[in-house]
């Protein structure tokens, strides 16, 4: 028996900050011995909610992936593409979507989310509305065997369960129902102002940032509010920088509690001790980033040799597709 297969994709926002480095990231480059890995860019889904805009899909491209492969993701052992050059996706989405019942994508509950989070915005759109189903091709298409998710997006992998249970119904097997492959390791860093760390929000740390950058982000965060003078004790669990010890400092976490607690050392050089352990951890991934940039072809190649690996992959899966539909 071979490796188990997986399938996960980002989209392409460009260079990645610290919640998308521990959301995911590191959960990919850890399952690289252990599962066949597929890797997406997944621009057609970007389309969804920013069709207006597309000038910086291209560039966001490859930001993203300069930063999966300074993170440890290996095009020798996982395959890398971008979904676009994979166009048996759009062909199973369109089969796929002649069999999903409307109030399966209607009833999705981040569906309903995104519309109220992006109220105002035009998403009325055929496209936004089947993307769970243009997901569940990008999964289906390599026969995924499980999904590595977070648990926001546990309802797009029941659709595709869902989505494969009624193809091998009403044809023949073909599709496995691929498992969520929940990373029960994650760690949700907070943004610096304390809310979720988003792009949107202006409140990240990249992944990629230089030194001087880390410092003066995190020389921003919030602290225990109740703290007021050096002398005041504080309450590490409502600091955000102790949120980001517990994560870059686990060694010294014990001290730095006590510290905090016992008012024998302050906001600012506790921020200075994070910054220098960010900095050594984020060190490694920013050397590898400049030795990639220096080879302006080499996003391209990669994504090239994926897209032959990949559509030799869905190619097979098409095939039987068109067999059981007798198309």
């Amino acid at each position: 028996m071979g490796k188990p297969r997986v399938f996960s994709g980002m989209r392409p926002t460009g260079r990645l900050q610290l919640g998308n480095y521990f959301g995911a990231l590191k959960s990919w480059v850890d399952m690289q011995d252990d599962y066949e890995c597929y890797f997406g860019v997944v621009d057609w889904h970007a389309l969804t909610t920013g069709y207006e805009d597309t000038s910086e899909i291209r560039e966001n491209t490859r930001e993203m992936v300069i930063d999966w492969l300074s993170a440890g993701l290996d095009p020798e052992k996982s395959v890398i593409i971008r979904q676009s050059d994979i166009k048996e996706h759009a062909e199973l989405q369109l089969l796929f979507s002649m069999i999903t019942p409307l109030g399966w994508l209607e009833r999705c509950p981040t569906y309903k989310e995104q519309l109220h989070q992006l109220e105002g915005r035009d998403i009325m759109t055929y496209g936004f509305l089947g993307y769970p189903v243009l997901m569940a091709a990008d999964i289906l298409a390599y026969k995924a065997e499980a999904v590595p998710v977070g648990e926001d997006q546990l309802p797009h992998v029941e659709l595709t369960r869902e989505i494969a249970r009624r193809f091998n119904f009403l044809y023949k097997p073909v599709f496995p129902e691929p498992q969520a492959l929940l990373n029960r390791d994650v760690t949700l860093l907070p943004g610096i102002d304390g809310r979720k760390m988003s792009k949107s929000y202006g409140n990240y740390i990249l992944m990629s940032a230089e030194a001087k950058d880390v410092e003066e982000r995190v020389g921003m965060m919030v602290t225990d509010p109740e703290r007021i003078r050096r002398t005041d004790p504080g309450h590490p669990d409502v600091c955000t920088v102790y949120a980001f010890h517990k994560v870059f400092s686990k060694d010294e976490l014990p001290q730095i509690e006590a510290d905090c607690t016992g008012a024998r050392v302050g906001c600012v050089e506790c921020k200075r001790r994070l910054a220098r352990a960010l900095n050594q951890v984020l060190e490694p991934i920013r050397e590898k980033r400049r030795a990639l940039m220096a080879n302006p072809d080499l996003v391209e190649d990669i994504l090239r040799d994926g897209a032959r690996k990949a559509r030799a992959v869905a190619g097979r899966t098409l095939e039987e597709v068109r067999s059981a539909m007798r198309i």
